[in-house]
């Protein structure tokens, strides 16, 4: 039994008219911004300076696509930065545009990543998890790492998102379709102006950037415990990784409580440690896109033997 006082989640509060938990939302939100920016300064740039240099910022494009869905985005679902409903919308629309995917869909899509929490496929091979890492894999195991990264992209089942928006009845459907109308015109009248620019420049770098994203999911499971409420992620907790990606790196804590601010999560997991270390959390050193590194990766079927051992051992 796990004690109450150890899974007490403390919420910030703010006397700000503007942001809904705290002030310190205004990092990420301006972070976003930036990311905007970012995003259209590539187009000006593209005829205006060498190849060379434009093959770096395309490549830091693709890192920031991974950070932004996973740190800004990732916490925006969770914890909507501001107050009015209006501005949370029109938030929605400028990440749609940075990113060029839907803020709202994604909000769908992760929803339903934390009702299964990297679930194995039940008799007839189903999820409820649509981004299980296990979804596509064999005998209980999750799929290989390339298949998962590389594939992902183009697994995205829209009908079922448009389905469970609409089960919403809060207007999301029409929003997420207004988020893709935004970044589809956006890209389009790019295209009119320089072709060139979004078939051979932009739409790689869109990619690898999705890519990026699906390698830093895959290791935010990969080893963990698909039965265990306390062991459904893995966590890293590099500082600098935690600073950019607004601490989604403690992924374990995470998932155990997912409506913890990224502000508090430090100190959420310190009152969980101990529990943690006993149900056998798993850490790693690396941030999680770098998780293939790690040096203590289980081999595949290694984890499950050693669960199966656990279970068969405890009284």
């Amino acid at each position: 039994m796990i004690a109450s006082d150890a899974i007490r989640v403390e919420r910030p509060t703010t006397n700000s008219r503007l942001f809904a938990h705290t002030r310190l939302d205004a990092i990420p939100a301006l972070a976003s911004l930036f990311h905007l920016t970012y995003f259209f300064g590539l187009f000006f740039l593209y005829p205006r300076v060498p190849l060379w240099v434009m093959l770096i910022l395309g490549f830091i494009y693709s890192l920031m696509i991974n950070a932004n869905i996973n740190g800004i985005g990732h916490n925006f679902i969770h914890n909507p930065f501001f107050r009015s409903p209006l501005l949370n919308r029109l938030f929605g629309i400028v990440q749609s545009v940075a990113c060029c995917f839907s803020q709202t869909y994604y909000d769908a899509v992760h929803m339903q990543h934390h009702k299964g929490n990297a679930d194995r496929p039940d008799e007839n091979g189903q999820t409820v998890d649509w981004i299980s890492i296990y979804k596509h894999g064999h005998n209980g195991e999750p799929e290989t790492p390339w298949g998962y990264v590389f594939l992902s992209f183009f697994r995205d089942d829209v009908s079922a998102i448009r389905k469970e928006l609409r089960k919403r009845g809060n207007g999301d459907l029409t929003w997420g379709n207004i988020e893709l109308a935004a970044f589809a015109i956006t890209v389009f009248i790019m295209f009119l102006f320089n072709w060139r620019y979004v078939i051979f420049y932009f739409l790689p770098f869109f990619y690898l950037g999705h890519c990026f994203s699906y390698l830093n999911g895959y290791f935010r499971h990969y080893g963990a415990n698909p039965d265990k409420p306390i062991a459904w992620g893995v966590s890293s907790y590099g500082k600098i990784y935690n600073w950019l990606f607004f601490y989604n790196g403690y992924h374990a804590e995470h998932h155990f409580r997912p409506k913890v601010h990224w502000t508090k999560m430090e100190k959420f997991r310190r009152s969980i440690a101990d529990l943690q270390k006993h149900e056998g959390v798993r850490v790693i050193s690396h941030a999680h896109v770098l998780g293939f590194l790690d040096s203590n990766l289980p081999r595949p079927g290694e984890r499950a033997v050693a669960l199966e051992r656990a279970a068969s051992s405890s009284p």
